[in-house]
């Protein structure tokens, strides 16, 4: 058996050259190479081109790498957690390309594979989409993706053997697993180095084929940054509770359903063991639990895809970003319940971008939007200057078109039935006349 090279941070960082594209793993700050990324900023290298969900938080990780002005490119999901990321991209000073979180991390499993490239569903229509090649498959538009691959990737893993052989721990697999798969130079950070033969062979998610060096490097709770927080106690209004109550009272006994970020979280807190829905978070995690009580952070538990820590219920189970995706794409989750910035009356839903604002991501929500069985949108019915939110024809850009199943706002609940925006029930304390009133789009009253 071979055994992998162990070398310091700063000769991993070494390995970098000028110009090189760098694979950078985690989600957030989880699984994150932040000890490579951190000797490679004091480095001089530069013009890099850097590939991850997200380069990390301001100053940290790939963050670090971005203040430096080491990059000159970033190719990612979602890089609106970061401030600086925001600012150079619209400035001009860094190019940058968004793709969705499971498009990325699926050209990263194909170029890992040796796949030129594959068609993908997600993006079909989008701004995401514009000037990739399309067709049609089976009758459902879709978006040729080329596969990615890296000269280097830095990659986090838990424990190695000396052979190179890897596992993760819990939700840290995230783009970490194809990311080993897809460079010429693999470099895993590690937090325990054992003996070959140490890992039972049932428990190794990499192997070390795939895995060039070892740098050991114990994470700490500062390297985490805000990822290693517990929310904290939040405020939540009456309005915004109800439409969590209703979007709950959609879900059956025993759906995989995934909650998007915003007023879906709120549903988390509802739903208790006995109602048997099993919670699916996009970064690696299946039977997602309540978040912990005993003050515990990101070094003790999973974190969600709102990079919050949770705890895992009997029978849960964790994997890949690659593999998570596959899921949504392959109709495996029943339901997803995400926020809207627009809905309009062809089911058309926009949610990931508002020109001129500082938003650079679209994250997991079109894979989303286009993958899962059924979707419920819930969103406040207007703007703060009362411009309605369900309209005859979004106008800001797209998500995903004729996806939406279900609309649930503060005033009013709709769904679509004969390819109708129909409005089928009314919100606490609120009256047709009301809704009518600040509806921009045309519906159908079915009201039960």
């Amino acid at each position: 058996m071979k055994k992998v090279p162990q070398i310091t941070a700063q000769e991993a960082a070494a390995l970098v050259k000028d110009g090189d594209i760098l694979l950078g793993g985690g989600f957030g700050m989880t699984g994150n190479p932040i000890h490579l990324l951190h000797a490679l900023a004091e480095t001089q290298t530069k013009n890099l081109t850097f590939i991850g969900n997200n380069v990390g938080e301001p100053n940290l990780g790939g963050g670090k790498l971005l203040l430096n002005g080491q990059i000159k490119k970033m190719i990612g999901s979602f890089f609106t957690s970061n401030p600086d990321a925001v600012k150079a991209a619209q400035s001009g000073a860094v190019a940058y390309e968004l793709l969705p979180q499971g498009t990325l991390a699926e050209a990263i499993r194909a170029g890992g594979a040796g796949i030129g490239g594959f068609y993908t569903p997600t993006s079909a229509g989008t701004l995401i989409a514009k000037d990739r090649k399309t067709m049609v498959i089976d009758g459902q538009k879709q978006v040729f993706i080329k596969g990615i691959r890296g000269n280097v990737a830095f990659i986090r893993a838990w424990q190695a053997d000396t052979a190179g052989n890897l596992t993760y721990r819990m939700t840290e697999q995230n783009f970490n697993r194809a990311m080993a798969t897809a460079a010429d130079i693999v470099v895993a950070e590690v937090e325990e180095i054992v003996p070959v033969g140490t890992i039972d062979p049932n428990a190794i998610h990499t192997p070390g084929c795939f895995v060039d060096y070892l740098v050991q490097a114990h994470v700490t709770l500062a390297d985490l940054g805000t990822s290693a927080n517990v929310s904290k106690a939040r405020k939540i209004s009456e309005s915004r509770m109800n439409m969590a109550k209703r979007a709950f009272a959609e879900l059956k006994k025993g759906d995989v359903v995934n909650l998007g970020i915003g007023i879906p979280t709120l549903v988390a807190d509802l739903i208790k063991p006995e109602h048997g829905i099993i919670l699916h978070t996009e970064n690696g995690m299946l039977g997602v639990g309540p978040a912990p009580t005993d003050g515990g952070g990101a070094m003790d538990y999973p974190v969600n895809a709102g990079k919050v820590p949770v705890t895992a219920l009997l029978g849960s189970s964790y994997f890949d970003s690659a593999d998570s995706f596959a899921m949504i794409r392959g109709g495996h989750v029943d339901a997803a319940i995400m926020g809207g910035l627009e809905v309009d009356e062809k089911g058309n839903l926009a949610n990931w971008a508002v020109p001129g604002k500082p938003l650079l991501g679209v994250g997991g929500a079109m894979d989303l939007a286009s993958g899962a069985k059924r979707l419920i949108v819930t969103l406040t019915h207007a703007d703060p200057d009362g411009t309605s939110k369900v309209v005859p024809k979004c106008t800001l850009p797209l998500t995903a078109s004729g996806v939406v199943d279900l609309v649930i706002t503060d005033l009013a609940v709709f769904n679509y039935q004969d390819n109708k925006l129909t409005l089928i029930e009314l919100m606490p304390n609120v009256t047709l006349e009301e809704v009518r009133a600040k509806t921009k789009a045309k519906f159908v009253e079915k009201l039960k």
